[in-house]
């Protein structure tokens, strides 16, 4: 006969089967009720993002306000700062919507004004490639009559989208009145979670202690305090190389008379802000841009921007941004492959941080376990040049 004891863990253990059984079977009702429970916190992760990319100026403003405002000042010094770091975020969306939007509209009606002539460009360079390489299917393509043939099948769908207006019209309000009470609950919580921060770090870190044993209470807040400042280090360092990149490419191609400016800054901006593949997926796209024009100045925009790339990374970066996350780079590699493959762009962006951070804590956990050098990491072989 079974005791209390034996007979609770046999009663565990048949729940636990059963309840696998159940989600194997029912999988896709499994994740459908799981896609719903995440969507249903979509404010609060959007808020979170929010918050923990204004934590920083905040309490760089909360530290300025408490000394300026003394100790009778301290209780307003957190929702001055807090008020403070978004009145900067607006500023500085806006100063770049003032300054960037004008231009980037003028050269996109640049660039479709252009079009033919930069498609009779690309049939001068498809003719000379064919001639030189006697390539036949090249000869019988005509560039012009292709890209006259994809705009006009564009505008065609567009007509066509359009006669179905009430629908589509119905399916854009709702998602527009949805992404804009979604915007403005992420902004509540954020301000909430930015108001509160020191409070509810505590609540959290108290709460840790408290229910987890002590050792695995301290891992806990070691690895939380780890994945805070990596994610930090790794978003402050991204925007401000995608400024530092973005203004570099726009002043010298000014200075070098790279047409579309505006355009492509903004492209290779926004481009670096993907790990590994931005800097390929920015300069292919600005290329071709360029090529349409001439091929030559394609080429040399290339030129340039490996040189401003190789110069803004080795010598401006490391000092204005500091040291890099010190992950290496086939494991950012494979983190942004695996990360863009299961979670879209949230996989890119989140991918190279959360690696680091399981690097970070798998070699401190080898050095522990493994005794004197056997825990280095081995070094790379030098090279022996002939004398």
């Amino acid at each position: 006969m079974l005791d209390n004891g034996a007979f609770r863990k046999l009663l565990l253990l048949i729940t636990y089967v059963v309840a696998l059984v159940v989600v194997i079977v029912k999988i896709d009702v499994v994740l459908d009720w799981c896609s719903s429970v995440l969507l249903a916190f979509r404010p609060i992760f959007i808020g979170f993002a929010i918050a923990f990319i204004l934590s920083r100026p905040c309490n760089f403003f909360a530290r300025l306000y408490t000394k300026g405002l003394g100790k009778r000042g301290e209780k307003l010094a957190r929702p001055l700062a807090v008020a403070t770091a978004y009145v900067m975020l607006f500023a500085v969306i806006g100063v770049l919507i003032s300054l960037v939007v004008p231009e980037l509209t003028r050269s996109i009606q640049r660039f479709v004004g252009n079009m033919n002539i930069y498609a009779e460009n690309l049939q001068q360079v498809v003719d000379f490639i064919t001639q030189r390489l006697s390539l036949e299917n090249l000869a019988k393509l005509n560039l012009p009559d292709k890209i006259n043939d994809i705009l006009g099948d564009a505008l065609n769908q567009v007509l066509d989208t359009l006669t179905g207006t009430v629908p589509h019209l119905i399916s854009a309000t709702s998602s527009l009145v949805s992404a804009v009470v979604t915007t403005v609950i992420s902004f509540v919580f954020s301000v909430y979670m930015l108001s509160g921060g020191p409070k509810l770090t505590a609540q959290c870190r108290r709460l840790v202690v408290v229910y987890l044993p002590e050792s695995i209470a301290q891992h806990v807040l070691s690895v939380v305090r780890l994945t805070a400042d990596t994610f930090t280090k790794y978003v402050s360092g991204q925007l401000i190389e995608a400024c530092i990149l973005g203004s570099l490419c726009f002043i010298g191609m000014v200075v070098f008379r790279f047409d579309y400016a505006p355009l492509i800054s903004v492209i290779i901006g926004v481009s670096a802000l993907i790990p590994v593949a931005g800097a390929y997926i920015g300069a292919i796209l600005a290329a071709l841009l360029l090529a349409m024009i001439s091929p030559i100045k394609a080429f040399w925009f290339l030129v340039f921007l490996a040189v401003l790339q190789q110069l803004e990374g080795n010598l401006i970066y490391p000092r204005v941004v500091g040291t890099s996350l010190g992950l290496p780079g086939i494991w950012v590699l494979a983190a942004v492959t695996v990360g863009s493959s299961l979670l879209g762009f949230i996989g890119l962006v989140i991918s190279v941080p959360l690696t680091a951070v399981v690097y970070t804590i798998l070699k401190y956990d080898l050095r522990q376990r493994l005794p004197g050098k056997e825990a280095q990491e081995p070094e790379e072989p030098q090279e022996t040049e002939d004398a």
